[in-house]
């Protein structure tokens, strides 16, 4: 029998066309290879981590492409599908500060048929964690039903809400969040939005007590740069996020949070150091441009957290 993977990440990879200037013909673009689900599991195979990435890849030479940089993240690929459809991408804008505005050219994408047949049963029910997002939950009914899928076959079901108007409405989201809850050992949502449209929050501690009244077990509710409010067994805590050294796109930075928390609890940290670890991961990636190119190593990432305390 092989191995179990400590973590197993489920989703859509996607090319990424970056660029520092407002999108034009002639405007100067870097591409790359991102996406959620890339994004976590480069972050938490950089934090230690046995990592396998369930998606689906298109034949041909940008899904060989993909699949080279998946496996260069550090990767396995003994999940990955490869069948014959459009690759999805997106477009993303980033300003001197690092603000984006993002354009998705993604729906009917053969990531996006990724089902339940894709997963293996196996490696989902023998994993130390399963990650995956409301993002895969929204681009297509068959995605939806494997992330449902994944939820039934995990005791450490990872689910980051990462609500996106754009794919998915309010309601819809909600419903799928609620779903989901009873199975969810960590979730993760971002305050405010997605704790007072999904959940009626208007706090972070509001929001941990009504996903723990759903079933969900473990919370880490996101506050951008300002922090993360954490309820994780009997750690319940405040922690401030780590300043970040260089600011040159913010792309990934809730990914790296969520891939380096649950990489580094799964290998035996306790919750409070992975947690901090988690915001150092954050606060690094955003000095690069994309979302899975500046992923720190974890030497860095512990010198950041280390230099912080």
């Amino acid at each position: 029998m092989r191995a179990a993977f400590d973590v197993v990440v489920l989703g859509e990879v996607l090319l990424e066309i970056a660029t520092r200037d407002p999108i034009a013909d002639g405007v100067d673009a870097r591409l790359g290879i991102s996406g959620d689900a890339l994004n976590v599991a480069a972050a938490a195979a950089a934090a230690g981590a046995d990592v396998a990435l369930c998606a689906v890849l298109p034949d041909g030479e940008v899904g060989d492409a993909i699949h080279a940089r998946i496996t260069a993240l550090g990767i396995s690929d003994r999940l990955l599908h490869r069948r014959v459809g459009q690759q999805g991408l997106y477009i993303v804008h980033s300003d001197p500060e690092g603000e984006r505005e993002f354009s998705y050219v993604r729906r009917g994408s053969v990531g996006s048929t990724l089902s339940p047949a894709d997963l293996d049963a196996d490696a989902v029910r023998r994993a130390g964690a399963v990650v995956t997002s409301g993002i895969a939950g929204a681009i297509s009914v068959s995605a939806r039903a494997a992330v449902q899928a994944a939820a039934a076959a995990s005791d450490r079901f990872v689910y980051d809400p990462n609500f996106r108007p754009r794919l998915t409405n309010a309601a819809t989201a909600r419903a799928l969040l609620h779903t989901l809850a009873p199975r969810i050992w960590l979730a993760t949502p971002s305050h405010p939005r997605e704790t007072t449209l999904l959940l009626g929050a208007d706090t972070p501690r509001a929001a941990v007590a009504e996903l723990r009244r759903l079933g969900t077990r473990n919370v880490a509710v996101t506050c951008g740069a300002d922090g993360v409010h954490v309820a994780i067994d009997d750690y319940t805590a405040w922690v401030d996020a780590t300043p970040a050294p260089l600011v040159v796109d913010q792309t990934g930075a809730g990914d790296a949070f969520v891939g380096t928390l649950v990489a580094r609890t799964v290998l035996g940290d306790g919750a409070e150091r992975a947690v901090r670890l988690a915001c150092s991961a954050s606060a690094l990636v955003v000095g690069g441009p994309g979302g899975a190119s500046s992923i720190p190593t974890l030497e860095r990432t512990v010198a950041l957290a280390e230099a912080g305390r």
